[in-house]
């Protein structure tokens, strides 16, 4: 009897250091990636802030608010994240706090993409009149929108909270991993969260799309420079796929809810963690870097910054 109780001792003993090892392995594929790309975003916001010419040109400003939104919804995600891989439970108001930072900056992406294809279609439609629309004061009012709508969003969620009835929660401390799902507690908080996601990656869908068919209408016009029709069409492109990586992070908890239902405990902590790296570390990373080295001003810039010692091919490319 004791030969058994010892030999299932062992079994648990080596089950335990099975799973500790795989958190472990997790903890580092997702937490080096994430602080490397941390450090690239953190690089380009630096180039972004550092020269007058970012500073003073539209088109950089509504960048700079779209990276330190991915910035900071990649940071609440990898603690998330962690949390989950560690079991480490929070309570709800903690829990709520890192959601509603994570809602903020995840709304303000598509709302700063439609901004951003709305700059470029009109730098091409009406090149005339680019300089008296998108104005530096007009850019900061926008962005100022675009971050009220996001905490409107986040402040109607709250209010949509005091339908529920926090007496059957016993207690603050969350028995759940926090997610934004957990934080749910409503019916009517679940129909307000899918209604307007739909609204807003379809409104942004439309925006992104009607300013790629305006530009390639203009580009066939005379009047029109080919070259910076062509560079504004390829920015619009890159604006879409942004839009879908961004639609991507959205998707990532409805889709861990249905796997959970289907797939067994074990292989759902692998899915979960892979699914994280590909939806939420990957779409948050992707557009930094692709911004970074697409755009002639700044990559020779941040190339410099980020140490690649191309100091001397800089100074011959800015020559």
């Amino acid at each position: 009897m004791s030969f058994v109780s010892q030999s299932q001792s062992n079994v648990s003993i080596e089950f335990d250091d099975v799973g500790l090892l795989e958190r472990m392995i997790t903890f580092a594929l997702s937490t080096i990636p994430c602080c490397v790309f941390l450090f690239i975003n953190g690089t380009i916001l630096f180039t972004l802030r550092s020269k007058s010419v970012f500073r003073d040109t539209c088109r950089y400003i509504l960048l700079f608010n779209l990276l330190l939104a991915d910035t900071a919804q990649l940071v609440v995600s990898q603690v998330l994240f962690l949390l989950s891989v560690c079991r480490i439970t929070l309570t709800y108001p903690v829990c709520g706090m890192l959601t509603v930072l994570g809602i903020l900056t995840n709304v303000i992406s598509p709302l700063t993409l439609m901004v951003m294809s709305l700059e470029r279609c009109v730098a091409v439609c009406l090149p005339l009149r680019h300089v008296m629309i998108v104005t530096i004061r007009n850019t900061r009012l926008a962005i100022i929108a675009v971050w009220t709508l996001s905490s409107l969003h986040n402040i109607f969620r709250g209010i949509l909270l005091l339908d529920f009835s926090f007496e059957d929660l016993g207690s603050l401390q969350m028995k759940e991993i926090c997610s934004d799902h957990i934080m749910q507690l409503g019916s009517r908080s679940k129909v307000y969260d899918i209604a307007f996601t739909g609204i807003l990656f379809a409104s942004a869908a439309i925006v992104v799309i009607s300013s790629y068919v305006g530009v390639i209408i203009a580009a066939r016009s005379a009047s029109t420079g080919k070259a910076s029709a062509l560079k504004a069409r390829n920015t619009l492109m890159l604006h879409l796929v942004q839009l879908c990586l961004s639609l991507s992070s959205t998707i990532y908890n409805p889709m861990l809810i249905a796997l959970i239902k289907i797939v067994q405990s074990e292989w759902f902590q692998r899915l979960h963690r892979f699914l994280y790296i590909l939806m939420i570390i990957f779409p948050r990373c992707l557009s930094s870097l692709i911004y970074g080295l697409r755009d002639q001003t700044i990559r020779p810039i941040l190339l410099v910054h980020l140490g690649c010692q191309l100091k001397h091919k800089t100074v011959a490319f800015s020559g």
